[in-house]
């Protein structure tokens, strides 16, 4: 069967040229679609349920969110494992699934089961599922610095909070942009309670009148001179003096009593629960890029780039964490040993053969067999990191093994071809014959030509693709490790399973063609090469002597 693919291949030669082109350009659009990333995903599926519950201390947290919460996710199809954590006004649930859960799959299980429970919470309890992302989702750190010294923590916070943060949540594969450090602005109510019990005030009215003064309301439409104005009454609070002059009550005369009768309103900077610092020079204001699950890590830098653009005079955005720098290095890493692979095989071919384009079979499968690879990583939903990249940087050395092989068969195959003729022809020069050692394929008609391709690859194309199939079976033990072990070590299984699997089948189809097109020209006899003398005299007694070893019985 491998026989007939080979004749198939030589005869439609232009049609496995063409096919081959296709799958190039499908390899390179595949491979700039690739999701990069620096190291594989080990994180466990999960979903994590925030609560927020303002003011409540942790037992309290404890008892009304995180314990109803967490027992209702035991239900929750998939479920692995549940842990609870309560913190002072704050309630964490993590979710975690069994491997192969679908990610998107486990947070509508879990919206479905936390709609069922919300009527059971506290009314000021909030709950919201986090981003969808992994724990591999850190991928991206800035600061915001003033250059001038002129702006205090809580304008930079205001900037990050309010503007580079939309700007970046806007970009394709991010999930989510959390700021850190700095101080978050506030309108700050202190109530005086002596002035309270004066007006015989309680708190609660204060906070009611707030509340209720803090919003538009809509109304019907008038119609005046056939035409239609909408009715609405604008309340939201927009300056200290509006908060000031809320009512909250009247005296027995009818004097209104105000928020500023009663309270001091102002500015403030919201209860911090942590700081970030840079460099142990102080507080500063920063923000975390958190990627999606299976997004492009890399897009996200160049998003940065063009909004840090429009900050304000003398406010810079300073990386302290990118994780682009590692992934571009990995990608240098694979580019230089293809690119040193390649020349090496060039550099042995030409030396051990005395011709250049013979070197073009082999350098020319390489790269296809490496973009086939990234087809098929593509199909399967596999991203690019270290340890893909690393299966194909292995199966490198042992992907162009056939193409070598098939290479040197022919040139002996050329040399007894030409040999015959020359004894047909009755030791007379040949037309084109440089004669001697020296042979030159025009001696040979298209035809006998195409048909020593077909005999040299037809001989030992079967038995390279066989082996080649069988080293490309050698990491199957790899896929059988589960949990983190087979997130770890199965991409680079997968990528060099697929890396020799493509070499397999250019072995048998790309390869005969392409040694047809390029050995042409002036070739050598093998023992013609000063190389190949030297080499053939050393290992040549070492092999009699073997061969000449008898087991005594």
């Amino acid at each position: 069967m491998l026989a007939r693919i080979i004749e198939a291949s030589v005869r439609n030669r232009v049609l496995v040229l063409l096919l081959s082109g296709i799958v190039a350009a499908i390899g390179v659009v595949a491979v700039s679609r690739t999701p990069l990333e620096a190291l594989p995903d080990l994180s466990d599926v999960q979903v994590i349920v925030r609560t927020d519950y303002s003011g409540q201390a942790p037992q309290i947290v404890e008892d009304q969110v995180t314990y109803p919460v967490a027992s209702e996710m035991l239900k929750v199809p998939g479920a692995a494992t549940v842990r609870g954590y309560s913190f002072f006004g704050t309630s964490f649930v993590y979710v975690i699934f069994e491997d192969g859960t679908d990610l998107y799959w486990a947070r509508s299980r879990v919206l479905e089961y936390l709609s069922a429970i919300r009527g059971r919470l506290p009314d000021l309890a909030e709950p919201s599922l986090g981003p969808d992302a992994t724990g591999l989702g850190w991928i991206y750190q800035y600061v915001v610095l003033d250059t001038t010294g002129t702006r205090s923590l809580a304008e930079l916070r205001s900037y990050q909070d309010w503007y580079l943060r939309y700007q970046l949540t806007a970009v394709e594969g991010v999930s989510e942009v959390a700021s850190v450090g700095g101080y978050e602005q506030v309108y700050e109510v202190t109530v005086d309670p002596i002035k309270l019990r004066g007006f015989g005030i309680p708190v609660t009215r204060v906070m009611d009148a707030l509340r209720t003064s803090n919003e538009d309301v809509g109304a019907m439409v008038l119609e005046m001179a056939e035409r239609e104005f909408m009715i609405r009454g604008l309340g939201y609070l927009e300056t200290l003096e509006d908060i000031e002059s809320v009512v909250v009550s009247a005296t027995d005369h009818g004097t209104p009593v105000r928020v500023g009768d009663v309270a001091t309103v102002r500015l403030a900077p919201d209860v911090r629960r942590g700081v970030a610092d840079l460099n142990g020079r102080g507080d500063v204001v920063g923000g975390i890029v958190v990627m999606r699950y299976g997004e492009n890590a890399l897009a996200t830098k160049a998003k940065l780039d063009e909004v840090a653009a429009g900050m304000p005079e003398g406010v810079v955005v300073q990386a302290v964490y990118d994780r682009s720098e590692l992934i571009h290095r990995a990608i240098e890493t694979l580019r230089e040993k293809l690119l040193e692979e390649s020349l090496v095989v060039a550099i042995v071919t030409m030396i051990f053969l005395v011709h250049v384009r013979s070197a073009l079979v082999a350098v020319l499968t390489l790269p296809l067999g490496i973009l086939m690879a990234f087809i098929a990583m593509r199909a399967l939903g596999l991203g690019a990191d270290i340890m893909s990249l690393g299966g194909i940087a292995i199966a490198i050395g042992a992907m162009i093994d056939a193409a070598i092989v098939m290479i040197e068969n022919m040139h002996k195959h050329l040399e007894h071809a030409i040999d015959e003729k020359r004894a047909r022809a009755g030791g007379e020069p040949l037309p084109g014959d440089p004669g001697g050692d020296v042979l030159h394929t025009r001696v040979l008609t298209p035809r006998e030509r195409w048909g020593v391709v077909v005999a040299s690859a037809r001989e030992v194309g079967p038995a390279l693709f066989f082996s080649l199939l069988i080293i490309t079976v050698s990491f199957l033990p790899v896929f059988s490790l589960e949990a983190q072990e087979g997130r770890l070590f199965k991409p680079l299984a997968w990528t060099k399973t697929l890396a020799m699997a493509s070499a397999s089948l250019l072995s048998v189809t790309l390869v005969p063609v392409a040694m047809g097109l390029f050995i042409q020209g002036r070739i050598h006899r093998e023992h013609s090469n000063p190389v190949n003398r030297v080499l053939i005299g050393i290992y040549r007694p070492i092999l009699e002597r073997v061969l000449d070893f008898r087991v005594p019985v």
